[in-house]
């Protein structure tokens, strides 16, 4: 019985191996379903303070977000068609991610057999970068999805020989190229691994202008493309030091970038055991071709956000910005994973990889979580507060409260104060910067002086940044209140200040 079973396997092998990778892309993209019913965290409730004052008032607010507003159009519609639930402000970035995934499989095609292209799409879809964007209310989606038809366009355009074929692909990789910064200006650092994957090509075959012609058709489409995107980029340089929010990065997270996932162990045990089975295949020049474009495509971008952080103020190598070399990370992984010369040893493979990342992912303790919500604690304090009508000093997350005067308007109508535009509050809010800055020990002085006088109990928000300003009111109030946390809220702390009893005398 187990011979024949064995045999059937066998033969029938060309038949189950498609299957097979296709139940394991279908379990790969279960993983993004985890947490979809999740609160919103504080820059999505930013993406719906974008769209909370009506279509006219998209492109101005845009300009506060320091994004574009393409994105947020597709977010208006699809609220003002479908509601405002946290699931359905998820939809529209769930289905580019869809599209760019199918985009990226068509990718790896050019450049990868098929098996490997799956296993390619497969690296792609549990990459923990894709996983977050997949459902975020923010842009990165379709950026992701329009850097993918880039590179596509790339692909097929050192792929073409026709000279209409190159000049219809150049005409649209320099589309493409400018898309990317409609959605989202940080990744537009992967036209710089376009460009050096150009002048590889160029190199090899000792001629850098054998295809001028193309090169210019590309160049001249993105230049008209970028016009409309340029004053955002300018007024985004003008205003950098005031939108950094996260510490220097070290080489360990570079390197952390180019890892496959929790689950990288099985493609480095799959790797060991082919080459003790002698099943590892030499590089050929086809093979180091596919490794000059994965590499540009992974490093090129990494670098540059790696190096803008550590020589500027402006950190921006975070999670969230790296999800732009993810494709070339994918592709690199796939190439590795191409040198197994044993079809079924990479079926094997492919189904451990998704099997264990699954696994893995699913018995995470924030696999049901998306960011760090302010829900939790404003639903909190808000019941607490109104037992008695007492006030909330709540610090703003974002940067830019630190440069800004506080908002003397309803709360909610202020990016700096997104979350309380979708999780409202009844209570008397009391705005705050998000760090200890003048103007924070302004209000909070002129706050904790007038609540001494009159006796009154509030309570205090604030996220990690902004605990120093919670115990600098602590101390501002020690002869006044008792201060005690209530607690902490996915890291927002919630500090509750009560009247000391007057002194008796005796």
């Amino acid at each position: 019985m187990h011979t024949r079973a064995l045999s059937w396997l066998r033969s029938n092998e060309e038949r189950i191996a498609p299957s097979v990778y296709a139940l394991a892309l279908l379990g790969a993209v279960s993983v993004w379903l985890l947490a979809v019913r999740a609160p919103l965290w504080l820059d999505e409730t930013g993406s719906y303070w974008n769209i909370a004052g009506g279509f006219h008032q998209i492109w101005s607010r845009s300009i506060e977000l320091n994004s574009f507003p393409a994105y947020f159009y597709v977010l208006w519609a699809t609220n003002a068609i479908f509601g405002t639930h946290e699931v359905v402000l998820r939809i529209p970035s769930l289905l580019a991610m869809l599209a760019a995934t199918y985009v990226f499989y068509c990718s790896a095609r050019e450049l990868f057999a098929w098996d490997v292209a799956r296993m390619a799409t497969v690296l792609f879809i549990l990459n923990r970068r894709i996983v977050f964007a997949a459902i975020d209310v923010r842009p990165y989606a379709f950026a992701l999805l329009v850097t993918n038809l880039a590179i596509l366009c790339l692909l097929r355009w050192r792929k073409t020989s026709s000279k209409t074929g190159k000049t219809r692909y150049a005409a649209l990789l320099g589309i493409a190229s400018a898309g990317i910064f409609f959605f989202h200006y940080l990744f537009g650092c992967i036209v710089a691994a376009f460009v050096v994957i150009y002048l590889v090509d160029a190199g090899r075959r000792h001629s850098l202008f054998a295809e001028l012609r193309p090169f210019v058709v590309a160049a001249g489409c993105f230049a008209l493309l970028m016009l409309p995107v340029l004053p955002r980029l300018w007024y985004l340089h003008q205003t950098s030091n005031t939108h950094v929010f996260a510490d220097p990065p070290s080489f360990k997270l570079f390197l952390r970038a180019l890892s496959p996932g929790p689950a990288a162990f099985v493609l480095v045990g799959a790797i060991l055991l082919a080459a003790l089975m002698r099943k590892l295949a030499k590089p050929n020049p086809q093979n180091l071709s596919q490794l000059m474009v994965s590499a540009a495509l992974a490093l090129v971008p990494l670098a540059i956000l790696y190096g803008v952080s550590v020589a500027t103020p402006m950190h921006i190598f975070i999670p969230r910005y790296e999800t732009v070399a993810v494709p070339g990370v994918s592709f690199g992984w796939a190439w590795i994973f191409s040198l197994i010369d044993s079809p079924r040893l990479r079926l094997a493979a492919c189904s451990a990889f998704v099997a264990c990342a699954v696994c893995l992912t699913c018995l995470s303790p924030t696999a049901f979580t998306h960011g760090d919500t302010w829900k939790y604690a404003l639903e909190f304090a808000d019941a607490n507060a109104a037992r008695d009508g007492s006030p909330l000093i709540i610090c703003s997350d974002l940067p830019e409260a630190d440069f800004q005067p506080m908002p003397a308007g309803p709360l909610g109508e202020s990016v700096l104060f997104s979350p309380l535009g979708y999780y409202r509050v009844r209570a008397t809010v009391v705005p705050m910067p998000r760090t200890l800055n003048e103007q924070a020990q302004a209000i909070g002085a002129r706050f904790a002086e007038r609540a001494g006088l009159d006796h009154r109990r509030f309570l205090a928000l604030g996220y990690r940044a902004s605990y120093p300003t919670l115990e600098w009111l602590r101390s501002q109030t020690s002869s006044t209140h008792a201060a005690r946390v209530l607690g902490e809220f996915e890291s927002v702390r919630v500090v509750e200040f009560s009247p000391l009893e007057p002194a008796r005398g005796k």
